[in-house]
């Protein structure tokens, strides 16, 4: 008897494929596995993540509380989670031999700081495995025939599979989403998720590097209120609290042609009847201090001191001079400072889709196909997309885990020598 070993193909070399790769190889070590990536390396967006450290997955171990950080996908990822959650990506490296640590907003590094530590193991893993590669391998069609999956490459040749697994990342430079579209897949539109806001004219240009530590925001009219740190740039404003308003609010951010306003409260503790009771509190108390003295540890005084300015307000008044109107347009510029937005910035190599495979069509049970059989989706290709804080990893750790574990269930077929 001649045991035929099982064809698996899958399609990118990022973090999503290369553990549908190894998470099917660790299923059937008999497959034969190629990974086929259209550039010339692999892990592109691990070596850049967190700033070359890859913020690998979160902290959050509930699955409906870890699902709540996605805009897109939420509902289906909270199932997803209870088969592959953070915590198995934790282990999973640990078993590796590569310890991580959790820092105090939750997300979770490597202990070496190096994002080249997560490539490493990942490479190595694809090694002991036995699983290909194959770089500059950049697939134009892909056809079902016979029961098989036929790939068309750029280059001219072929290779058919029983199962093929599209972990293509963003679908915006993809040159097979007509052929998806032909399979009768739903192709969300794609736009961009996680990115900075620029302000044309920027009132707060030469504070550039300034950041406040808990800053709620809300892109007006109808952005979701969000809250964390925020940075002062010299295009504009971005940090957390940001890129979580332009994931939440991607959709009407681009239907706005990235022209908004955003509000911000600077000190996000303090609602405005706060800032309210306490001016009244250093009016009593502090009534010869100067305004332009900070009062507030929360924001940097030179900050403080621009909003002071901003306010129209004399540098030699004090609180217990401080008119009725003065106070008012001082606690708005606080509370609820209105800056126009005209155009993002996005770090090319960490850019993040909203957009994508439509996720009716996908049975997360197996992350197959719910219209073709042996037609797996890991990955961003889908419409999922977290936050920033390691979601969108732990979103391709858990899809690729999952994909590859059904595709790698396959008995092996045998035939007769």
């Amino acid at each position: 008897m001649v045991v035929e070993r099982e064809k698996l193909i899958i399609i990118g070399g990022g973090a999503a494929g290369f553990f549908t790769a190894i998470s099917a190889a660790e299923k059937n070590p008999s497959a034969d596995i190629t990974i086929l990536e259209r550039g010339t390396t692999v892990l592109r967006k691990v070596k850049v993540s967190g700033g070359g450290r890859c913020n690998v997955t979160h902290n959050c171990f509930d699955p409906m509380e870890l699902s709540k950080h996605y805009p897109r996908g939420s509902r289906e990822l909270r199932s997803a989670f209870h088969h592959w959650q953070p915590k198995d990506t934790i282990e999973w490296f640990e078993k590796k031999g590569i310890k991580t640590k959790t820092e105090r907003d939750g997300r979770i590094f490597p202990v070496s700081n190096q994002s080249q530590t997560i490539i490493d193991c990942l490479k190595q893993s694809i090694r002991k495995l036995g699983i290909s590669i194959q770089l500059n391998q950049r697939v134009c069609d892909i056809v079902k025939e016979n029961d098989k999956w036929k790939l068309h490459l750029a280059s001219g040749n072929t290779v058919t599979a029983k199962k093929v697994c599209l972990a293509l990342g963003s679908l915006k430079e993809s040159k097979i989403l007509d052929q998806l579209r032909k399979l009768g897949h739903t192709i969300h539109p794609l736009i961009p998720s996680l990115f900075a806001f620029n302000l044309p004219n920027h009132p707060l240009k030469d504070l550039s590097g300034l950041s406040v530590q808990n800053a709620r925001i809300q892109t007006i009219p109808k952005g979701k209120t969000q809250s964390g740190p925020l940075l002062i740039t010299h295009r504009g404003l971005s940090g957390p609290a940001i890129l979580k308003a332009s994931a939440w609010d991607a959709k009407q951010l681009a239907e706005a042609n990235y022209k908004f306003e955003v509000s911000i409260n600077w000190l996000g503790s303090h609602s405005p009847q706060n800032l309210t009771d306490h001016f009244k509190i250093l009016r009593m108390e502090h009534p010869t201090l100067r305004i332009t003295q900070n009062p507030f540890t929360e924001i940097p005084k030179r900050l403080w001191s621009r909003i002071v300015s901003l306010s129209q307000i004399e540098k030699d008044t004090t609180w217990a001079h401080l008119s009725r109107e003065k106070s008012f347009d001082l606690q708005n510029n606080l509370s609820a400072m209105r800056l126009q937005v005209d155009g993002k910035t996005t770090n090319k190599d960490e850019f993040v889709t909203c957009g994508g495979i439509c996720l009716r069509e996908i049975d997360f049970r197996k992350m197959e196909s719910t219209l073709h059989e042996g037609l797996f989706f890991a990955g961003e290709c889908l419409n999922i997309d977290g936050i920033t804080g390691g979601f969108n990893f732990q979103a391709a750790w858990t899809t690729g885990s999952i994909a590859g574990q059904a595709m790698g269930k396959t008995i092996s077929s045998e035939t007769s020598s």
